[in-house]
């Protein structure tokens, strides 16, 4: 029986070739996301479409095990926090139609060394999808399928069979179909995952957001506008999360390099987020939501004892700051 035990002999795989090749990936999501300006205003190149936004609060919890006690969850406190909701897509497509949905948060008051090299860290941010692992083993694989896709169905379906063949690409289309279109009841009523992991000092972990049982059940009708079912919900109640830690424990259990594995170790509960009642929909709430869409919502917005990790968040890095200069948030 594998290990679940926290272990700090976790380790980056860095090819000599790979600031070449991020530097390539931001090209290809800067030509994407002028392209895409262009038809819906300024704006990310992928979770483009803004559903909502809110204040909360971050409860970081006492007694926390030796693994997590460390950067953020190293102090117990409360810090303010912001979240934006979004769809994953290139596109502002409708709330009906298969898509990944992200729950990004940014936790306020951090004290430390920020994880880009520059001065103190101003916040921590958390990017979470309601899927638990990542749809690709690495970055390359990543940016060639987003880059197929932003020519629409047919330059993806030839993408698909040229890169897999013709039966491959039919198991890997049905297999990426599954994926989008997994059951999502709401952001209030489904986990929320990093699915890829972040240092946490010295121990490598990944993120998971649990929904309290108190937020409810998913509500009839709610896909055809998530932002506004999140709203209604929070007009009239709290909303709560567990946020969990995942530890790496073993390269063959838990690789870092590999993003399309799910990491079978158990979650700890670290903190509580809580968003308390508010109107999304009054003056002040659409203010707000104005100030989060233009705003960054980064993982390498981070402080270095929670450095991002692995390839996919090596690529991030480099991308996101040129989508941050694409539509002037940088």
């Amino acid at each position: 029986m594998p290990s679940t035990v926290p272990s700090t002999g976790w380790k980056e795989i860095i090819a000599p070739d790979e600031q070449a090749r991020y530097s390539g990936f931001a090209r290809t999501f800067a030509e994407i996301q002028k392209r895409k300006s262009t038809r819906y205003g300024n704006g990310r190149a992928l979770h483009r479409k803004q559903l909502t936004a809110a204040l909360g609060t971050l409860d970081v919890l006492d007694g926390l095990p030796p693994f997590a006690q460390h950067g953020l969850f190293a102090t117990p406190g409360v810090h303010e926090t912001w979240v934006r909701l979004s769809n994953g897509g290139l596109d502002k497509a409708k709330d009906a139609m298969p898509d990944i949905r992200g729950f990004a948060f940014k936790v306020f008051g951090v004290h430390g060394a920020s994880a880009l090299g520059q001065g103190q860290a101003q916040s921590q941010d958390f990017l979470l999808i309601n899927q638990e692992q990542f749809a690709f083993p690495g970055s390359q694989e990543f940016v060639d399928f987003v880059s197929a896709a932003s020519n629409g169905n047919g330059a993806l379906l030839k993408f698909i069979v040229k890169r897999y063949g013709l039966l491959g690409g039919a198991a890997r289309l049905a297999r990426m179909i599954k994926t989008v279109g997994r059951p999502f009841g709401g952001f209030a009523t489904v986990p929320l995952f990093s699915a890829v992991p972040m240092a946490c000092g010295p121990y490598a972990v990944r993120v998971k957001l649990q929904p309290s049982p108190g937020n409810g059940t998913a509500t009839p009708g709610a896909r055809d506008d998530w932002g506004a079912d999140f709203r209604t919900r929070l007009a009239r109640q709290s909303l709560h999360w567990d946020l969990q830690l995942q530890p790496f424990t073993s390269e063959a259990v838990t690789p870092i390099e590999d993003a399309s594995v799910n990491w079978p170790t158990p979650y700890t509960t670290v903190a509580r987020l809580m968003l308390p009642v508010q109107d999304g929909d009054s003056p002040q709430g659409q203010t707000f939501a104005q100030r989060a869409e233009a705003g960054v919502f980064d993982p390498w917005q981070a402080l270095a004892e929670h450095r991002p990790l692995g390839d996919v968040q090596r690529a991030r890095k480099v991308v996101y700051f040129e989508s941050q200069k694409g539509r002037g948030a940088a």
